[in-house]
């Protein structure tokens, strides 16, 4: 193996210090009457590791398509690498590996012989390709099965044969579509040790789209994105520190309908319906606990306190829960 009410959108981070391996400037896509993306800002710097986290119809895939250079966008412009993924699309493809959320190994061949292929359609030939790619797949522990059908490997090891792909022509930026798509949890978790390993020894910067919270909560930044629009951009403990205070969850005891009315009534603050509860943002909430029980006797079935998360960031920025709901 390889060793309440919706919020304005973030301000974009300040990243006039650091290298970008990927620049998104005002980037707007639209199929016909629908827009995807709707104006969209975003930097990456070289060697990070960045999530782009937003629910199923936010846009992320047709951002990716967009930086794979697959899409051209209707407006605004994408750097990869300091090259245009709509005038300079070769440059960015050299510099670029890519991984999709659907497979895209050919199952029929072997392990290695989908790197061979790989490889030529990038021009490598002779030694350097006979070289790269045993050293390859022995980083991502797949060494011992490289004369192995694809199609006989488990989907955690299909998305290391995806990743070497990728790698073969040594990128300087990796792009990933959902990458744990389909993975069980062990293979999910193998997959993030793998790539941050790739992050902290070669300094690939990695760039991946995701709708689950705990993948984006380990980054160094996360750009949540809904309805095309980038509505928070930062470190996770930055965005959640943001928020400024404790979450509470009350679960209802039979029926969620009018328990939010009343639990602001009694609290006299915002509260929000999310998954069959209602939330509540504010500092010290652990004194608003006896207060919501006593007032509402036989309506609740539990209280829990925490601190925020990205879902509370998501929730608190839009207004909306993270499925695209609109607020009720």
């Amino acid at each position: 193996m390889y060793h309440a009410a919706a919020m304005p959108p973030a301000p974009i981070p300040d990243m006039s210090g650091a290298r970008r391996a990927v620049s998104i400037e005002k980037i707007e896509h639209a199929y016909g009457d629908r827009r995807a993306l709707a104006g969209v800002d975003l930097e990456v710097a070289e060697g990070a590791l960045v999530a782009v986290l937003g629910p199923n119809g936010g846009g992320k895939t047709t951002l990716f398509r967009i930086l794979a250079t697959l899409l051209k966008p209707t407006a605004g412009r994408a750097l990869v690498c300091g090259h245009d993924t709509v005038t300079e699309a070769g440059a960015v493809r050299a510099c670029l590996g890519v991984v999709f959320q659907s497979p895209a190994v050919d199952r029929r061949l072997t392990v290695r012989e989908n790197l061979v292929t790989h490889g030529r359609l990038y021009g490598m030939r002779g030694a350097d390709l006979r070289a790269s790619i045993p050293a390859l797949l022995a980083r991502m522990g797949l060494f011992d099965r490289r004369g192995d059908l694809a199609g006989t490997l488990s989907g955690g090891l299909l998305r290391r044969v995806e990743i070497a792909k990728a790698l073969l022509h040594r990128p300087r930026l990796l792009l990933l579509d959902e990458p744990s798509t389909g993975l069980d949890p062990a293979a999910r978790a193998a997959l993030w040790d793998e790539l941050r390993a790739l992050r902290r020894c070669d300094g690939v910067t990695i760039l991946f789209t995701t709708h689950l919270i705990e993948e984006a909560e380990g980054c160094d930044r996360v750009a949540i994105l809904s309805a095309g629009r980038v509505v928070a951009d930062g470190a996770p403990r930055d965005l959640t520190a943001a928020i400024g205070g404790d979450v509470l969850v009350i679960v209802p005891r039979d029926r969620l309908a009018g328990l939010r009315a009343d639990i602001e009534r009694v609290l006299g603050m915002a509260a929000i319906e999310l998954d069959g509860t209602v939330r509540v943002e504010a500092p010290q909430a652990h004194l608003l606990v006896p207060r919501v029980i006593e007032a509402l006797p036989g309506r609740i079935r539990a209280v829990t306190l925490g601190g925020p998360t990205l879902l509370d960031v998501f929730v608190h920025r839009t207004g909306h829960a993270f499925d695209g709901e609109a607020p009720r």
